[in-house]
């Protein structure tokens, strides 16, 4: 049996990456070579966001307080900021095309659907999406499939909706795509009226699972919101992901898994290892360019996109390192 979940734009974990994204893309329009890392910790009526930020523009407070306006509707008065510039021990490696950081990143393709996404994940994402449609509030949703890959629990929770007009919801998803009935849980802890920070606290780069693969696929433990492409945890987790499908779509495979390894400062990954169909491949990576700045040239990551990754998972959502 497998599992997997998926959570709203408006759960308070996402929230907090929005910002973080939020914050890198307004750098980013301003000077597409921004070293920004930013993280967000907000709950209970207040915000807090702290990190580094090097670049040729002006990030001022109230640029920061329009962008968590918009996001959240809380006011400047509830926001605290404190943001540096980057140590110019980590610049003097990054300034030479190295790593920003080190790290172990993991991508992941398989035949399950059109997502290319282990079949757990996507029907959990499918319904949190549907659901979110018609009710745009916090919630999550949750997918157990036995062993022939159907449906065996499902479980929505969701913020202002009564778990009658949510179970009517469920049931209308699973009759559109034709899956067959299964157990179901609305609301299973009753129906609830407080979500996002009002209920509880959130913190950027919390929902690792929701944004890679699901709990099935092994993954580095890097968080991506609020961090630029010269950091690899982000940066080369797509190329990872897009390396991954490649070799799916080239070899007629059926799920490709693709592991590469970083050290601070250093261009050259130290190890690169891609799986397919669970033999390993000898000739790993020929002809890929793995360099960070060349990731980012490739992926054009430079270009302010990242707050849309920030909402539903960053992968199989359509952006250029899907295809």
């Amino acid at each position: 049996m497998k599992s997997a979940e998926c959570v709203t734009p408006k759960h308070p974990d996402k929230l907090c990456d929005q910002i973080s994204d939020a914050i890198l893309d307004f750098c980013l329009w301003q000077d597409t070579k921004s070293r920004v890392a930013i993280e967000v910790q907000g709950g209970h009526g207040k915000i807090s966001i702290m990190g580094e930020v090097t670049f040729a523009g002006i990030l001022s407070d109230s640029d920061i307080y329009k962008i968590v306006h918009r996001l959240t509707g809380y006011a400047k008065s509830k926001v605290k900021i404190n943001i540096v510039k980057q140590s110019p021990e980590i610049a003097k490696g990054v300034d030479i095309g190295g790593a920003g950081d080190q790290g172990i990143m993991s991508g992941y393709a398989c035949t399950d659907n059109d997502e290319l996404m282990p079949q757990e994940y996507y029907l959990a994402r499918s319904l949190c999406k549907f659901i979110y449609a018609k009710y745009p509030y916090d919630g999550k949703t949750e997918i157990i499939l036995d062993d022939n890959n159907n449906i065996f629990i499902l479980v929505a929770s969701f913020q202002k909706v009564a778990s009658n007009k949510l179970l009517e919801k469920v049931n209308e998803w699973l009759s559109i795509n034709n899956y067959a009935s299964c157990e179901i849980l609305c609301n299973p802890a009753g129906d609830w009226k407080l979500g996002g920070f009002d209920a509880d606290t959130g913190v950027t780069g919390r929902k690792l699972m929701v944004d890679n693969y699901g709990p099935q696929i092994a993954i580095g433990g890097g968080a991506f919101s609020g961090k630029d492409a010269t950091k690899v945890d982000r940066s080369a987790a797509y190329m990872a992901r897009s390396m991954a499908v490649y070799y799916l779509k080239k070899l007629k495979a059926r799920e490709v898994i693709v592991k590469i390894v970083y050290a601070i400062g250093r261009a050259e990954p130290l190890m690169v290892d891609v799986t397919v169909d669970g033999e390993k491949l000898k000739m790993y990576h020929g002809g890929w360019d793995l360099k960070p700045l060349s990731i980012i040239k490739y992926l054009k990551l430079r270009e302010p996109i990242f707050e849309e990754t920030a909402k539903w998972g960053h992968f199989g959502n359509g952006f250029l390192w899907d295809n």
